[in-house]
């Protein structure tokens, strides 16, 4: 999905959908929103001394400093185990991933500057893989002519040509889309670019 081509395709067609509106289309892929160790140390800490009670069962000659020590380690091994990169997707829910990955959506439309744009017609397609989360924002002066449900229809379509192993074809159907919504909500009147066109990556 990430390959030099592919990039070049997806920057193709957003100028293709910027000759025919006046809004600024901005697609950024980010590989994750967080690396949750927070949340895998504590998951280590909690398993941890659910097992302290089995520390009773050590053999009798193991002294408190020793059975202490093999808590330590135990704590460690788990901590470093837990962050490897699938187990602690796993571990953490995903209303906290949702939340991350959204903040990370706001900060980037703002660092994009597509709260900036002449008119307030930015637009922003985030995918934060990691945490398989997609979303749309549109500025003020897009978000009085096109609801979020016409996005959020986007999105589903998006997710269904991911779930069919159509990565590839899934961004650039997804700007297509937002594009035929954008030109019949704010139609070429200038020739213009005011934000970069390629795929922003994020890693």
């Amino acid at each position: 999905m990430l390959s030099n081509s592919y990039q070049r395709q997806v920057a193709e067609a957003i100028k293709e959908v910027e000759t025919q509106t006046d809004a600024e289309l901005v697609a950024i892929v980010a590989r994750e929103a967080d690396n949750y160790l927070y949340i895998s140390t504590l998951w280590a800490a909690f398993l941890t001394l659910l097992l302290s009670p089995l520390f009773q069962f050590l053999p009798w000659w193991l002294s408190f400093q020793q059975a202490f020590l093999l808590q330590w380690v135990l704590f460690i091994a788990l901590a470093v185990l837990f962050r490897w990169r699938p187990i602690t997707m796993r571990l953490v829910p995903k209303k906290i991933k949702y939340w991350r990955a959204s903040n990370l959506a706001r900060r980037q439309f703002l660092e994009q500057e597509l709260h900036s744009t002449k008119d307030r017609l930015g637009l922003l397609i985030f995918i934060c893989e990691a945490e398989h989360y997609v979303e749309i924002l549109a500025d003020r002066g897009l978000a009085q002519h096109v609801s979020n449900d016409n996005w959020q229809v986007i999105i589903e379509q998006f997710v269904r040509e991911i779930k069919r192993g159509k990565a590839g074809e899934a961004l650039l159907l997804c700007i297509s889309q937002c594009g035929d919504l954008l030109k019949d909500a704010a139609p070429c009147s200038a020739v213009k670019d005011e934000l970069p066109n390629h795929l922003i990556l994020i890693n």
